[in-house]
């Protein structure tokens, strides 16, 4: 019997990585600009060193490795994010907040919009990562799902906290332990993304839009609803709509929502399966109903006062890009006073008014008010007490669970 190797990525893992970069989350804008617009594709390459083995930890499960730690002397740090993923004033020349962050601290700031895809950027650094090397990065930011993998290969370094007492006071409750990282020790919010339920109200001439149960089963919107690509979104919201909890999810339970979900496509109830590209569609009205992603509604409705959303009754899911210190990073002191500078309110209004998605820094309504007053009084950006209360995340997968999913997940969506 082939040994089953922990993190070796199969086909159907694979083809769901690429549909993601091709149109899922990792296509998501960043004000209009889809994050692999940098230029970076997911290269074969990358891939297949990924696929061919198994991934070496780092020595072990958890807790990082360090470095000398040369901020003192060297006032600088090297943070690597997405395109588009940072305030940027009107000449596009500057970012005022780390200009700001440069003049109170006297730490210059490198910035590099160099991840284009989590995967691909993950089998970029890997290799050095796995040989106990530096990245040339002192903080990187990563969707969830794989900061949990960093954080499990030994790959990054636990945060000192008393650098970091603005993130420890100011962040929001409903970010504050995830099951990846309790107390976030090694990682903390750079944004939060928000799934929710949108509609096109002339699309919909009458028809009532609550729930996932109304996309699922309302004849009358028999092909035209979308669903979201990404696994953890769809089968998320699904589950909420069926009792079920994203964050306890048995086998079972999973097998129940993909069941359920082959059902409304069957029925031709599923217009198509879609990553950002649901955008177009949704405003235009092709599609009446559908998943989508918070970031996306502010956007389409500064421009078309038909789009809505409702978040229902049974829940919402949240996920999260957070800022992580990869191992042998030279300015570690540097890079956790730059992720702390950002639980500042100021800094924090500034860069929420920027992306619009999720401010993870809690209290920052009055600053940003001042700012944006739409974007401080809309909850996709700023989710009161109630909202957030009903937000609800994915739990980790192992390895084996993660293969098996994607697995089903791809067969119902024909990729």
């Amino acid at each position: 019997m082939e040994q089953y190797e922990p993190d070796r990525l199969s086909p159907a893992h694979l083809a769901a990585l690429r549909r993601s970069f091709r149109n899922g989350r990792a296509a998501m804008t960043r004000r209009s600009v889809l994050r692999a617009s940098a230029g970076g594709a997911l290269t074969l390459g990358g891939l297949g060193a990924l696929s061919g083995c198994g991934i070496p930890a780092a020595g072990k499960s958890q807790g990082g490795v360090s470095a000398d730690d040369h901020s003192a002397k060297e006032k600088v740090v090297n943070f690597s994010n997405w395109p588009e993923y940072i305030d940027v004033d009107d000449s596009g020349k500057h970012r005022p907040t780390l200009d700001a962050f440069r003049k109170q601290t006297g730490i210059a700031v490198t910035y590099t919009e160099d991840i284009n895809d989590n995967d691909e950027f993950f089998g970029k650094i890997q290799p050095q990562l796995a040989a106990g090397q530096d990245t040339g990065r002192d903080l990187i930011v990563c969707t969830d799902w794989l900061a949990a993998r960093m954080i499990r290969l030994g790959y990054v370094q636990k945060l000192d906290a008393s650098n970091l007492p603005h993130a420890f006071a100011n962040l929001s409750d409903q970010f504050r332990s995830p099951d990846w990282d309790p107390g976030r020790a090694y990682s903390y919010v750079w944004q939060g993304i928000s799934t929710v339920v949108a509609y096109n109200k002339k699309a919909l001439d009458g028809v009532e839009v609550k729930s996932v149960s109304d996309l699922l089963d309302n004849p009358k919107l028999k092909g035209r609803v979308g669903l979201l690509t990404e696994m953890r979104d769809t089968v998320g919201m699904t589950m909420l709509d069926m009792g079920k909890d994203p964050a306890k999810f048995t086998d079972d339970d999973y097998d129940a929502v993909i069941a359920r979900l082959q059902k409304a496509v069957d029925r031709g109830q599923i217009r198509r399966f879609t990553g950002n590209d649901y955008t177009s569609d949704l405003s235009k009205g092709d599609l009446a109903a559908c998943v989508a992603w918070g970031g996306d509604i502010v956007q389409l409705q500064a421009d078309n006062p038909d789009v809505a959303y409702v978040i229902p009754d049974s829940g919402y899911m949240t996920s999260t890009d957070n800022l992580l210190i990869p191992n042998k990073a030279r300015h570690k002191t540097n890079a956790e006073r730059l992720i702390d500078y950002y639980y500042q309110p100021e800094p924090a209004a500034e860069l929420a008014a920027y992306v619009n998605y999720v401010s993870p820094v809690a209290d920052v309504k009055p600053y940003l008010t001042k700012i944006d007053k739409t974007a401080a009084d809309n909850p996709l950006i700023l989710p009161d007490k109630a909202m957030a209360a009903k937000s609800h995340a994915f739990r980790s997968l192992s390895p084996k669970e993660e293969t098996a999913y994607q697995a089903k997940f791809a067969k119902l969506t024909g990729a």
